[in-house]
């Protein structure tokens, strides 16, 4: 059967950002919506305000994500997160990782030179993690030994990885532990 060939979102990225989450591929609602984690029971921006802590504009302490998706980028990138996928292209039914067929990898050499401050990468889920390893690291070479970088994979903040919000949440601690550093 002929799949078509799906084409991933660009970074979202700025100069001050220190840390990028990568995920495999978008699923087809985000690719649709050209939104990073559109999918409303994606937890990810649930994560990421809980980890962080959204202000409104009254100065409120608050949990939940922006309806806006151009105020959800801006939460992360103001706390030095940007956001890209593993993945430029593939072919792929459906949204499962699983599903994943004639993966080409984004372009990480360009990606790290252009943005050089990026030191700690988180995975948003085995799949991307592993589809790095593969596709990535060995075009990578010198730059991914000693480029000074941390790597760590996170539980998927897709609702298909069977795990609660609040078991994701203690994991993704991490993405947190060292913020600005």
């Amino acid at each position: 059967m002929e799949r078509d060939r799906l084409l991933g979102l660009p970074p979202v990225m700025d100069a001050s950002c220190h840390t990028v989450v990568l995920g495999s591929m978008p699923g087809a609602l985000s690719l649709s919506k050209q939104e990073y984690y559109g999918h409303p029971r994606n937890h990810f921006w649930k994560l990421l305000y809980s980890l962080f802590g959204g202000t409104s504009a009254e100065g409120v302490l608050h949990n939940v994500p922006s309806d806006s998706y151009e105020e959800r980028l801006a939460f992360a990138l103001s706390h030095g997160i940007g956001l890209w996928d593993v993945l430029a292209a593939c072919e792929r039914e459906g949204s499962l990782d699983a599903q994943i067929r004639k993966p080409e990898a984004n372009d990480f050499a360009w990606f790290f030179l252009k943005y050089p401050a990026v030191r700690r990468v988180f995975f948003n889920g085995q799949a991307a993690g592993e589809l790095y390893r593969k596709q990535v690291l060995p075009k990578l070479g010198e730059l991914a030994i000693g480029g000074g970088i941390s790597y760590a994979v996170l539980p998927s903040s897709s609702t298909a990885r069977a795990m609660a919000l609040e078991a994701k949440l203690v994991s993704w601690q991490e993405l947190r532990a060292e913020e600005g550093a």
